[in-house]
């Protein structure tokens, strides 16, 4: 391994004259093998497996022990070289299956679960940042009951979708 390194997943460089670049190189390509488009076992891992197979990957808890001691907090992957450690970096992104989605490592800490951003559709944007809150209907000279109970419904499932503030 080289002393230089990429500034954000820490991806060995080559240089000139270096003897077994192909070291440093493929220890790069392993890296990145777990990192882009990371497919996470588990989160909050403490305890490394008895019987990985390579390519699988554990985003680490607070205390992991073991093979993982000293690497909390980062993606440990199993290759055929034996543990792979990756510390997070801003933006970094990790899929962690159809129930959980994304985890996302943003302002220093591992997000889970959590959809950040806008969402747009053929140009349009459907979902934003939250919309302030909408008071419930009250008063007017004629009370339509229906159409109350249909406004409030609405204001319901988007409060519990978190599109507007529950006020």
């Amino acid at each position: 391994m080289t002393d230089s390194l990429t500034p954000r997943l820490a991806l060995p460089m080559l240089w000139a004259g270096q003897a077994q670049k192909e070291m440093s190189h493929n220890e790069a390509l392993a890296r990145i093998d777990l990192t882009l488009h990371g497919n996470i076992i588990a989160t909050g891992a403490a305890t490394p497996p008895e019987d990985p197979e390579p390519g699988q990957c554990w985003l680490l808890g607070d205390a992991p022990d073991g093979d993982w001691a000293g690497h909390a907090g980062e993606v440990a992957g199993w290759t055929g070289g034996g543990w792979r450690f990756v510390a997070p970096c801003e933006g970094m992104q990790l899929w962690l299956g159809l129930d959980t989605g994304f985890a996302l490592f943003s302002g220093g800490e591992w997000r889970i679960g959590e959809a950040h951003g806008r969402l747009f559709v053929e140009g349009r944007q459907i979902i934003g940042p939250r919309a302030d809150a909408i008071a419930e209907p009250s008063g007017g000279a004629v009370v339509d009951a229906e159409a109350r109970a249909a406004i409030l419904a609405m204001l319901d499932v988007m409060r519990g979708h978190g599109l507007v503030d529950p006020g």
